[in-house]
């Protein structure tokens, strides 16, 4: 194994996607988005689309997000 190889492993977790996920967020809320997409969540919540949302969160919480144990 090279160098370079043996660099690129991060183990438990990752660092770099730890840190472009914070790096990503920072700039959010620099940009000011943070009311904007909150008021498009209270939208949406009060929404005809609220079933399906709740449907989603159900369907995480169970377990399977991606739905590969389709019953």
């Amino acid at each position: 194994m090279n160098d370079k190889s043996k660099s690129e492993i991060e183990g438990e977790g990752s660092y770099t996607g730890a840190k472009t996920y914070d790096d990503a967020t920072t700039k959010f809320v620099k940009d000011g988005k943070v009311d904007k997409a909150a008021n498009e969540a209270k939208r949406a919540v009060d929404s005809a689309e609220a079933a399906d949302l709740k449907a989603a969160e159900a369907k995480g919480k169970a377990g399977d997000p991606r739905g590969m144990n389709k019953r």
